[in-house]
Formats: structure tokens, C-alpha cells, sequence
């Protein structure tokens, strides 16, 4: 199912208020965007990125009732969210603040598939099949920064205009967490508590969610 880009669901939700359905079937994609995927894979091994493709998520349907949200989801094979139709497949991406409010950014290798050399908020990655979407926030957050936050909550259900759809979450650490980035980030900063501060090279998009985050705190 496609959704219109924009926010499909808005929180915030404990993690325990978040749940995610298995349909127990697999999309199926056209022969054309089949074969383009064996092609951007086969591309990623050329230029020595990891290539392992794998199956991964989709966003089948959502509902939110008596204050959870609820995901329907179904396996897809994961390489298919690099030809530029995402088909409805679901990412998690983590944001991360310590408790100052700062905003934890890692760049992102040259090597790696997707925003290679570009300025990221957090941790994020696809939903592997069967996985519980609200627990791979934190799942996310412990293979690529190595740190178990204070708190996580979820935050919102978005659409991309690439028909991707991405579960937000916001985690705050400890005072004197620690975090160890991992391969896939070759520099990492903390950015101001306002995103106005933020670095020029700071993506737009990111800039307006953190916007929206901050605006939430102060309502």
C-alpha cells in the first residue's frame, strides 16, 4: 500500500504501546525492479560496499486505537529500497540526545549504500523480518553507537516520497553516556540543542524534524 508523503501517525508512544503484525507473506516485486536490484547490488560489490541484501520489512497497513499503534507488516527483500521505488519499505531511525538536549550526528561512510558521505541524525536501518519495529530502535542505536539510552520513546509514523515508510524514535542518554561509532560513520559531532545553530551542511529535512521535535518539548 502507498501512503502520501507527510506524517501518518503521530505520538509519542512507549515502546510497549507500539506493536508490530507479521503477515507471514512476501512482496513480490516486477521482474523489471527484481532485475534493477540485482544490478545496484551487483554495483555495491564493485565499489567494495558490503552487498548482503537480506530481507527486510514493509509497511502493509498501520492503525492507531485506545493510544497504540499498531503495524501490519510484511518480508521484502531489502535491496529493493535502492532503486528508487522503496515499495512501502519500513526503516526505523533513531534519533538520540544526551542530556543537554544536544542532537548526536554521525557521517556517514563513502562506502556504505545509502546517504554515503552525508550527515546523519542518530542511528537507523531497516526492520529485519519478523523483528519488532519499536525494538529496533534501540537495536539500531546499540550496533552503530554502541550505547543503551536513558529512555526511548516513539515518535511518528512517516511516508517518504520514495514510497518508503520510516518509524521516528527519540532516545535520550544518561549523563556521562558514552558513545563508540561504529564502521559505517567515519566522523560524528553533537550539534547545538537548537536546531538553528546546526552546521551549514546539515540536511534540510533533518533540520525540520528536529524543529518539530523541539516544538513538541516546549508545547
Amino acid at each position: 500500500m502507498s501512503y502520501p508523503p507527510g506524517i501518518l501517525a503521530r505520538g509519542p508512544w512507549p515502546l510497549d504501546r507500539v506493536s508490530s503484525r507479521w503477515s507471514g507473506t512476501t512482496y513480490e516485486p516486477s521482474p523489471e525492479n527484481a532485475a534493477a536490484a540485482d544490478g545496484v547490488i551487483a554495483a555495491l560489490r564493485d565499489r567494495g560496499s558490503p552487498a548482503h541484501d537480506g530481507v527486510a520489512g514493509r509497511l502493509m497497513g498501520f492503525a492507531v486505537e485506545d493510544g497504540e499503534l499498531r503495524l501490519e507488516l510484511e518480508e521484502m527483500r531489502w535491496a529493493l529500497r535502492l532503486i528508487g521505488d522503496g515499495a512501502g519499505a519500513l526503516s526505523v531511525l533513531c534519533i538520540v540526545r544526551d542530556h543537554e538536549g544536544r542532537w548526536l550526528a554521525g557521517r556517514r561512510a563513502a562506502w556504505v549504500a545509502s546517504w554515503a558521505g552525508v550527515w546523519a541524525l542518530g542511528a537507523g536501518g531497516a526492520v529485519d523480518a519478523g523483528e519488532d519495529a519499536a525494538l529496533a530502535l534501540g537495536r539500531e542505536l546499540q550496533e552503530e553507537w554502541g550505547v543503551v539510552p536513558e529512555r526511548i520513546q516513539v515518535e511518528a509514523l512517516l511516508a517518504t516520497p520514495g514510497d518508503m515508510a520510516f518509524l521516528v524514535g527519540q532516545a535520550w542518554l544518561a549523563p556521562g553516556a558514552e558513545v563508540t561509532r561504529d564502521h559505517e560513520h567515519d566522523a560524528h559531532a553533537w550539534w547545538p540543542s537548537d536546531p538553528t545553530d546546526w552546521p551549514e551542511d546539515a540536511h534540510p529535512q533533518l533540520q525540520r524534524m528536529a524543529t518539530l521535535l523541539v516544538s513538541d518539548e516546549r508545547s
